[in-house]
C-alpha cells in the first residue's frame, strides 16, 4: 500500500520547522519573488542578514530550501526567462544607482569650487562664473525629464531583449533546419538562408540595441554608439587578420594602430583652432596646460591693471591669421607708426608690442614673441615640457600598475623597467605630437606660400604630429583608439555645423545597432578577435550564456560548454 504524497504546493495548509503554520504565497508574491532574487542570492542574503535579524523577522520569513520550492518553475523557458528578467533589474538599479551618485558627486564637487552645476542633455557642465568660452547658461540648455531613470532603463532593456531575441532567433533556427521544414524551405529560399545562416542568432539579438532609443538623445548616447562602433571596427579587424583574408603574406612592419593617430590628431587639431565648439573641452585644456613655450601666460611683473590675452584669445588670433592668409608682421618697434596688427587682433598687442624686431611673420610675433628663432624655441619646448608631462603619465600609469601587485612583488625589476619605458614612450610622443603641432605653424610659413593651405595647414601640422605616435606603437592601441573615436565625435559635430551632411533622426541609434550586429558575428566566428577576458565574458552575459569565456581552452580544446543561471 503506497504512503500518502506529502504536500508540494505551499498553498496547502503545513507547518514549518518551528512548527507554527505556514501561509499560503499567493501568486503575485509568488512572480514578483522569483524575478526579483534567484534561490541562491537568496540563501547568501538569508546566511548574512535574515540570520542575524531579530527572531520575529525570522520567522515571517522562509528558509532557503523553501524559497527555492516557492520560485521553482515548471519548464526551462521560465527559467531562462527569469533569469533574463533578473539580470536587466540588477543593471537597472546598478546604472540609476551609479549615475545618481555621480549627479551628486558633481554637483557637490562644482558647488566647493564657487560654480553652479546644472545637469542637462545627461552632460555634467560647471557653469563657474569666468570668461571661460564653454561656459553655457541653463536658459539654453534643453532638459531632460528623468535622465538617469530613461538611460538605466535604455541598458537593462538592451541587456533583456538581447537576451530573449539570441534565444528566439537560435531556436528558431534549429526548427527551420528539420526535416519537416523543407517545404518551407524551398518555398522561401532567400529568407530561408538568412534565418537558417549560423549568424542569424547573432545578428537578430543586435535589434535589442533599439532600446538605446529610450535614452535622451545627447552627447552620451552618442558617445555610446561611438564607442561600440570603434570596438566593433576592431575586433573585425582581428578577427580578418586571425583568419588570413588581409595580410596573406605577412603583415608590413610599420603597419600598425598607430596609423590613426596622424590622421586623429590633424582632425582634432584643425578643430580646436577653427571650430572650438566641436571640440571635446578637458582635451584643449590638456594641450594648452602642456604649451608652456607657445602659448604666452601673463609674466609676473606684468601691471594687473592692463589687459592680457587669454589661453584661448591665443588660439582664436592664430584661427584669424588663418582666415588672414597669414600676413606678415611689421615690428611696432622698429615702426612705431604703422599699422602693425589686423583690427580684429587687436587683443593681441601685448604680446606682439615687445615682440623681437628680427620676427617676420605674425604668427612667430604671436607664439613666441621674445625669441626670433622657431627651431631654438622648439628645442627650449621640449626642455620644458617633458618633464612634466613624465610627470604626469608618471602618476598615472603608476596607479594603475598597482592594480599589477602580484606580478610586481613576483619579478619588481623586469615590472618597473616595463612600466617605466612605457611612460618615457608617452612621455615622449607626447611632448613631440603637441610641439611638432604648434612648431608646423613656424615651419609652414617659412617655406609655403601665404595663401597656400592657408586654414589646411591645421591639419597638417597635426597630422605631422601625430606621427610621433610611432615611438609608443606598441601596446597603446587602447590610447590611439580612444583618440580616434574623439576624432569621429568631432568630425560628425563639424561637418554638421558647416552643412557638409545632415543628421538622421536616431541615426546613433541605428549605427549602435549595425556595431552590435558586427560584435556579435564576429563573437559568434572568433571569440578570440575580442581582446580581454572580461568582454568575452561580458558577450556571454549578453547572451545568456554565464560569466565564460569562449576563447579559453582546456586540454587543447575550445571551452564551449556554458553554463546558465
Amino acid at each position: 500500500m503506497d504512503s500518502p504524497r506529502p504536500a508540494s504546493d505551499d498553498s496547502r495548509s503545513s507547518t514549518d520547522s518551528n512548527g507554527l503554520p505556514r501561509r499560503p504565497i499567493d501568486p503575485i508574491t509568488r512572480t514578483a519573488l522569483r524575478y526579483t532574487i534567484s534561490p541562491r542570492e537568496y540563501e547568501l542574503l538569508h546566511q548574512y542578514l535574515i540570520s542575524r535579524a531579530p527572531e520575529r523577522v525570522q520567522k515571517r520569513t522562509p528558509n532557503p530550501p523553501r524559497y527555492a520550492k516557492i520560485t521553482k518553475s515548471a519548464s526551462e523557458a521560465g527559467d531562462y526567462n527569469v533569469a533574463a528578467f533578473r539580470a536587466a533589474l540588477r543593471v537597472f538599479v546598478a546604472a540609476y544607482s551609479g549615475l545618481k551618485g555621480w549627479e551628486v558627486i558633481s554637483q557637490l564637487t562644482a558647488s566647493r569650487r564657487g560654480g553652479v552645476q546644472y545637469v542637462y542633455d545627461d552632460i555634467w557642465v560647471s557653469c563657474m562664473h569666468t570668461d571661460s568660452p564653454f561656459r553655457r547658461t541653463k536658459s539654453k540648455a534643453v532638459t531632460h525629464r528623468h535622465p538617469n531613470a530613461r538611460i538605466a532603463l535604455s541598458l537593462s532593456t538592451i541587456l533583456l531583449f538581447h537576451r530573449l531575441l539570441h534565444r528566439f532567433f537560435r531556436r528558431l533556427r534549429a526548427s527551420l533546419l528539420e526535416g519537416s521544414a523543407e517545404p518551407w524551405r524551398e518555398r522561401n529560399p532567400s529568407l530561408a538562408r538568412m534565418l537558417t545562416s549560423k549568424y542569424a542568432p547573432a545578428v537578430g539579438s543586435s535589434l535589442a540595441g533599439l532600446c538605446l532609443g529610450a535614452s535622451p538623445a545627447d552627447q552620451l548616447r552618442i558617445t555610446i554608439a561611438i564607442y561600440t562602433f570603434s570596438r566593433s571596427l576592431e575586433f573585425g579587424y582581428n578577427a580578418l587578420s586571425e583568419s588570413g583574408h588581409i595580410w596573406r603574406n605577412g603583415k608590413p612592419w610599420w603597419f600598425g594602430s598607430w596609423l590613426i593617430m596622424p590622421f586623429a590628431c590633424g582632425q582634432l587639431l584643425h578643430a580646436f583652432v577653427l571650430d572650438r565648439d566641436c571640440f571635446p573641452e578637458s582635451y584643449g585644456k590638456f594641450i594648452l596646460r602642456q604649451s608652456p613655450e607657445y602659448i604666452q601666460t601673463r609674466p609676473a611683473d606684468y601691471p594687473a591693471s592692463r589687459p592680457w590675452p587669454a589661453t584661448f584669445d591665443i588660439v582664436d588670433a592664430l584661427a584669424g591669421l588663418s582666415k588672414l592668409k597669414w600676413p606678415a608682421f611689421v615690428s611696432p618697434i622698429l615702426f612705431p607708426g604703422k599699422e602693425t596688427l589686423p583690427p580684429s587682433l587687436a587683443r593681441m598687442s601685448p604680446l606682439t608690442s615687445s615682440a623681437h624686431p628680427l620676427i617676420t611673420h605674425t604668427s612667430c610675433a604671436v607664439l613666441h614673441p621674445k625669441d626670433p628663432s622657431c627651431t631654438r624655441t622648439y628645442l627650449k619646448y621640449f626642455l620644458r615640457s617633458f618633464p612634466s608631462v613624465a610627470r604626469f603619465f608618471t602618476l598615472i600609469y603608476g596607479a594603475f600598475a598597482m592594480l599589477a601587485y602580484k606580478s610586481l612583488l613576483k619579478s619588481p625589476m623586469p615590472f618597473l623597467n616595463r612600466l617605466a619605458a612605457r611612460i618615457l614612450r608617452m612621455s615622449l610622443f607626447i611632448t613631440g605630437a603637441i610641439g611638432t603641432s604648434w612648431g608646423s605653424i613656424c615651419l609652414f610659413n617659412n617655406y609655403m606660400p601665404r595663401a597656400m593651405l592657408s586654414t589646411q595647414r591645421w591639419f597638417l601640422g597635426g597630422f605631422l604630429g601625430g606621427l610621433w605616435a610611432y615611438v609608443a606603437r606598441n601596446g597603446e592601441r587602447g590610447n590611439f583608439l580612444y583618440s580616434l573615436r574623439l576624432s569621429i565625435d568631432s568630425l560628425w559635430k563639424v561637418g554638421r555645423k558647416r552643412g557638409w551632411w545632415k543628421g538622421v533622426k536616431n541615426g546613433d541609434v541605428l549605427v549602435f545597432v549595425a556595431s552590435l550586429a558586427l560584435l556579435n558575428a564576429v563573437y559568434e566566428a572568433r571569440p578570440a578577435a575580442i581582446k580581454g577576458p572580461a568582454l568575452r565574458k561580458g558577450m556571454g552575459i549578453m547572451r545568456g550564456e554565464g560569466w565564460v569565456d569562449k576563447a579559453e581552452k582546456k586540454d587543447g580544446v575550445d571551452v564551449d560548454h556554458v553554463k546558465q543561471e
